[in-house]
């Protein structure tokens, strides 16, 4: 029977109505054979189009054929006007679905790539064969005695009757040569040998008709489609469709060169920037998706498990978790029943599978068995070289061709260096990172886009961070764009550049040096979007851990930022780290400290920041008030609400979080023996009792409200 997968792509293109799906009920005879008359008329209507595709053009001659009786039989029955059997009822009803599916089939031929059908002409041309299967089936059991039709009618349906018994499996054998040709493309590169251009071009243009850019734009895009939403075990798999878009992009640029897409490039700028922003930038962005992240600390998942309340952690975080004392589902906030932990291999293995297409190397858990672990597709060698001769040609643009192709190379490169490290590797060693270089300064603000994002997409690959920071002026340039960069989303990818890059130590200092970078990046987390924000956030942390950035960081308005930053929505708890780094040295507690807001800031995350932010938060204040001076501890000790904020961490937050909130108490402790007066108010603070109490935040200058709290030794 046909498989309802294979027409996965057909339904997310253009979904039917669900009726479509369910044999009609509650018509009149009349309403149910002009319900069908309906579906036959669409698709004998349709024919030309269908039957003069590339591939199953006899499949789908039959199979129209076949309706186009079945649609005669229909208008007799209409004309006649009689009443109908219920035998007969039934099976028009079974028959509607099955013309249904026929129509689905046709418009999934019309509609797929050249491509595609040819990889599929077998399992399609099975689909064929099934259907007529089913319509032979539904006609041996249509009570043709009990129904009056004219002779001809008659005699048509007994004819189609036994050509549907006698019907065999077509597989063209055509197609199927040309499917095999495609197939020995593949093993060419393969074997390592780049096939003949004479070939590739008589193959493509004059046998497939794929004849422009834009056809084979289409034929990419209709793949990589197909790798996304594959779902079981159809065949091909991925690694296998890999090297069929590797080829179909390889052939795009040797048969056709830049010409026609410089001009596409025009045109699509023509149609405004807006497009650009929300297609292409955030394709290049790799940000985990939401049910690939712990629930617990948002990371990916490493070894997602399943607990008694069906939700999913990552192993390490649940079991931390309970090991904490814990007894509740940290999202729902059900008891658990059991402490027991299921794996979840299903969603592992889209984990995997999701690293893989990013580049992202994927960490087993100890101790599992390799036997357990799915097997993640990869690209094939034949991929691998494909993309290489492609890098190549592009490579070659850069270096040599026009400013419009230099532009679209850049672009390609961006692409195809956004996904597996063979090919950012490759593109690197192939010398393309010195042309990037000259693109980022200029005028062409789309030139200038794509090569930055090229850029940040090979930085991804440990390697390349050296012979990008190596390359002489290219950090520089880099800043430059950061800086004054044509585009708001080239400015945000020339920061989450230079957060890439800063994953190396050494490197830390280097940036930080560059002129104007961290002033950019300061300026980029304030008046930022979102994005920009987290881009330049997430840098500047980064850049915090390196001991000799401190000085630079408060010279140049970071710290400052920063602070400001605590109040922004998805920034703050990064915020909160970079701050509670800078505080550890007595310049950066001093700059911290006289900043107005930084304590209220911290403060405000404590009470109602991420379990993270918290822990951040609370870390900050614990180093503000050892490295601050006096003064600093008696900013944090005049809120009111500390004590209470302090219980709450010891007794719900993270492990670390509990830590660094015993060892706030305990320097409370010290100042004045345990009770330290601020300014007159006679606020105490004695920290030896063993019970807690409960805190209140509204205090009053006339009003002395002892609290006790016990402060745990973690």
């Amino acid at each position: 029977m046909a498989s309802a997968a294979i027409f996965s792509s057909l339904r997310r293109r253009r979904s039917p109505s669900v009726d479509a799906f369910l044999a009609p009920v509650g018509l009149s005879d009349g309403a149910l054979l002009n319900t069908l008359l309906a579906v036959t008329s669409e698709l004998t209507s349709a024919s030309p189009g269908v039957t003069s595709s590339c591939f199953q053009r006899k499949n789908s001659r039959a199979l129209v054929r076949k309706v186009k009786v079945i649609h005669v039989m229909l208008e007799n029955l209409c004309e006649l006007g009689l009443n109908l059997p219920g035998s007969a009822v039934f099976c028009l009803r079974e028959m509607y679905l099955v013309l249904y599916r026929c129509k689905i089939l046709l418009d999934y031929c019309l509609q797929s790539s050249v491509l595609w059908l040819l990889i599929q002409n077998q399992s399609i041309s099975g689909h064929f064969h099934d259907l007529s299967l089913e319509i032979s089936t539904l006609l041996d059991v249509f009570p043709l005695g009990e129904v009056e039709l004219s002779d001809d009618v008659r005699e048509q349906i007994e004819l189609l009757r036994k050509q549907c018994r006698r019907a065999k499996l077509l597989v063209d054998k055509q197609d199927e040569i040309l499917r095999m040709k495609l197939f020995s493309f593949l093993d060419e590169f393969e074997n390592g040998r780049v096939p003949e251009t004479r070939e590739l071009y008589y193959f493509f243009v004059e046998r497939l008709r794929i004849s422009d850019v834009k056809d084979f734009r289409a034929e990419i895009e209709f793949l990589e489609e197909q790798i996304v939403n594959q779902e079981g075990d159809i065949e091909p798999t991925a690694s296998v469709l890999y090297g069929f878009v590797a080829l179909a992009r390889y052939c795009r640029f040797l048969l056709f060169g830049f010409k026609n897409v410089e001009s596409g490039l025009r045109d699509k700028l023509k149609k405004g920037k807006r497009r650009l922003n929300s297609q292409e930038i955030m394709d290049t962005c790799i940000s985990v998706p939401k049910d690939f992240s712990c629930p617990i600390t948002l990371d990916l998942m490493m070894d997602p498990v399943i607990i008694s309340t069906g939700q999913t952690y990552d192993r390490s975080s649940i079991k931390r978790w309970m090991e904490e004392g814990h007894c509740t589902c940290p999202k729902t906030g059900q008891v658990l029943i059991h402490t027991q932990l299921a794996p979840n291999r299903a969603l592992r293995n889209l984990i995997m599978q999701w690293c893989n297409a990013h580049g992202i190397m994927y960490n087993s858990p100890e101790g599992l068995d390799s036997t357990e672990m799915f097997s993640a597709p990869s690209a094939s060698k034949a991929a691998i070289e494909a993309n290489k001769a492609t890098a190549q040609l592009l490579i070659q643009q850069l270096a040599n061709g026009s400013h419009g192709a230099k532009t679209v190379a850049a672009r390609e490169i961006r692409l195809l260096a956004k996904t597996g490290r063979e090919n950012r590797a490759y593109i690197a060693e192939a010398g393309a990172i010195p042309h990037l270089k000259a693109l980022l300064s200029s005028l062409n603000a789309v030139a200038q886009e794509n090569s930055v994002t090229a850029i940040l997409n090979l930085s991804i690959y440990d390697k390349n961070k050296s012979r990008i920071v190596d390359e002489t002026g290219c950090l520089g340039s880099i800043v430059e764009v950061l800086r004054f960069g044509h585009t708001t989303e080239a400015r945000e990818n020339a920061a989450a550049t230079l957060f890439s890059l800063s994953a190396v130590h050494d490197y830390k200092k280097r940036i930080a040096q560059e002129d104007g970078a961290v002033e950019a990046l300061a300026g980029l987390l304030t008046e930022g979007t979102q994005r920009g924000q987290k881009d330049a956030v997430t840098a500047l942390f980064n850049l915090s851990t390196h001991i000799d950035n401190c000085a630079k960081m408060i010279d140049s308005g970071a710290v400052a930022a920063l602070v400001q930053a605590l109040g922004f929505d998805g920034v703050a708890e990064e915020a909160a780290g970079a701050l509670a780094l800078i505080v550890r040295q007595p310049i950066g507690a001093e700059a911290v400290g006289k900043e107005e807001t930084a304590v209220a800031g911290l403060i405000s995350m404590m009470r109602s920041g991420s379990p993270k932010g918290k822990e951040n938060a609370v870390a900050a204040l614990l180093e503000l008030c050892r490295g601050g001076g006096t003064a600093a501890t008696q900013r944090v000790l005049r809120i009111p609400a500390m004590i209470g904020l302090l219980h709450s961490l010891l007794f719900t937050g993270t492990k670390r979080a509990r830590r660094k909130a015993a060892s706030l108490a305990r320097v409370f402790q010290r100042c004045e023996n345990g009770s330290l007066h601020i300014n007159g108010l006679g606020i105490g603070y004695p920290f030896s009792g063993n019970s807690a109490a409960n805190s209140d935040s509204s205090f009053t200058r006339d009003v002395s409200v002892p609290l006790s709290i016990s402060v745990p030794v973690i």
